[in-house]
């Protein structure tokens, strides 16, 4: 029988009812790698010594008794988390001898809880793009066309479980770094609340791992379940030890609701300054047909909603602003010149991202306000509302373009081009408030490309959006292999499920 392509949660019923050992899903694991991803490339770092005798120890553990909630589980980590001995580069070669002597704390979760890490996948440079290739590891492409990309910045573990290489990921989100690859791989993702796991150890590899509250940054679960993003968030969830932890201790509020038709869904399929492409209003409306045949209310307008096009200028400008702090592109008189040639009445996104790169920290104080008015207005919208419905992005997985330049690069949205980064405003639109997103299947595009749409919740009520995507999971299915390259799962693997 073949494993792969199953859950954490069946894998570990699996191994509960004596039916497979973690030696032999790990052999297994990383026999799919070794003969799969020569051409996909989204494991750049393999382990696969210490993943086998991480097995090992998770088998003896268990045939003493022992149970914890990933024990022996096969499980991919994304290359910018330190793992003590490995490489972190952040796809940088300066940095490609970089080695860490400690685990990321999010590392030694997920030891602890009993996982076998199989290896790192695959990043762009500086985690700074929508597409996974660097200088160092090379292209990861899409498992279901490899002409066309993974995502980023996670784009290596999304590819990773789409292919079966183990049955979770780590990855981390500011620019939809998990909900993009997910969308685009047909896999599972959550974007946490923001500060709600401890992101220590998840640093570029020129600056020490301390407990920094980062500002839109999170870390978070990859699966190929709904169920399965719950199952790993348990474990990364809570504060780091050094800081917050010392005097908090987590209490998630349990989901608003538990039947499908119970929820209160607002569904949002266009944005003002970016349109959405055919593909993708068809998974949003295939998401929405759902709901309602479920029997839960679904608006497709509120006056509540925070104006869209104002948060998507808000999110360029502390995304724009806070990246190009830590990875300057060019020196400050070529861009005061660059800025100064902007006509005074532009307010395009092109125009936002590129006055950001001067910010002040007046402008960014004056930006964060703006921001604290949108999450009181989230606040307001999720009193009539649990979940908002919305794309991730306006289009499914795109060609590799490695054009150098990204803000030159132009993204195709049925045959009209628009701006690169402007794809953005979705991921955006909970990142900037900080706000709980989950990354679900959606159906496919006439191509045969994944489509997926995210589940938008009330700040620090993960379970509430996570609980509606496993709803929802029963009514359109879920994840599928690509190309159905996977033997239909026996009746035996069935009943241990």
């Amino acid at each position: 029988m073949e494993w792969s392509l199953h859950t954490a949660e069946e894998l570990m019923t699996a191994m509960r009812a004596g039916a497979v050992t973690s030696g032999e899903l790990t052999d297994e694991a990383i026999a799919r790698i070794e003969r799969d991803d020569e051409v996909t490339n989204a494991i750049c770092v393999p382990d696969f010594d210490r993943a086998r005798a991480a097995a090992h120890r998770a088998d003896e553990a268990r045939a003493r008794g022992e149970d914890r909630p990933l024990l022996g589980v096969p499980v991919t980590v994304k290359e910018c988390y330190d793992i003590a001995g490995l490489p972190t580069t952040w796809g940088m070669p300066p940095h490609r001898d970089f080695r860490p002597a400690e685990d990321a704390v999010q590392v030694a979760r997920l030891k602890a809880a009993g996982a076998v890490v199989l290896g790192k996948t695959n990043v762009p440079l500086g985690l700074q793009d929508i597409q996974s290739f660097n200088e160092i590891y090379g292209t990861t492409t899409n498992p279901w066309d490899h002409s066309r990309t993974s995502g980023g910045s996670s784009g290596g573990s999304a590819a990773a479980l789409a292919s079966g290489f183990g049955a979770l990921s780590l990855g981390s989100d500011l620019a939809g770094s998990l909900r993009t690859p997910a969308h685009f791989c047909g896999v599972y993702a959550h974007k946490p609340t923001l500060g709600l796991a401890a992101g220590r150890g998840m640093v570029p590899p020129s600056e020490p791992a301390w407990p920094v509250d980062l500002d839109l940054a999170v870390v978070g679960p990859m699966a190929r379940s709904a169920r399965d993003l719950s199952l790993l968030l348990d474990v990364m969830a809570g504060p780091d030890p050094l800081t917050h932890g010392v005097a908090y201790r987590l209490a998630l509020p349990p989901a608003r609701h538990e039947r499908l038709g119970d929820f209160r869904v607002l569904v949002l399929d266009d944005h003002p300054l970016i349109p959405s492409g055919s593909a993708v209003r068809a998974g949003v409306n295939r998401v929405a047909d759902a709901l309602a045949d479920g029997g839960a209310r679904v608006e497709r307008h509120s006056p509540l909603l925070p104006d869209l096009t104002e948060a998507a200028t808000l999110y360029m400008q502390l995304l724009i602003s806070g990246s190009v702090a830590r990875f300057p592109l060019e020196s400050d008189e070529q861009l005061r010149a660059r800025v100064s040639g902007l006509d005074a009445d532009d307010r395009s996104l092109d125009a936002v991202r590129l006055r950001a790169l001067l910010f002040s920290h007046h402008d960014w104080l004056a930006a964060n306000h703006r921001r604290e008015v949108h999450r009181h207005g989230w606040r307001q919208l999720f009193a009539e509302f649990d979940a908002v419905v919305c794309p991730i992005t306006p289009t499914p997985a795109f060609p590799h373009d490695h054009a150098p330049n990204p803000m030159e690069r132009r993204i195709d949205v049925d045959g009209v081009d628009y701006p690169y980064f402007d794809q953005l405003v979705w991921a955006g639109l909970a990142t900037m408030p900080g706000l709980p997103a989950t990354a679900v299947p959606a159906g496919r595009s006439p191509e045969g490309l994944p489509v997926g749409v995210q589940l938008i919740g009330p700040m620090f009520e993960d379970r509430t959006p996570l609980r509606l995507a496993e709803l929802l999971e029963r009514k359109l299915g879920g994840f599928q292999a690509p190309e159905q390259s996977v033997p239909a799962r026996s009746s035996a693997a069935s009943s241990v499920a």
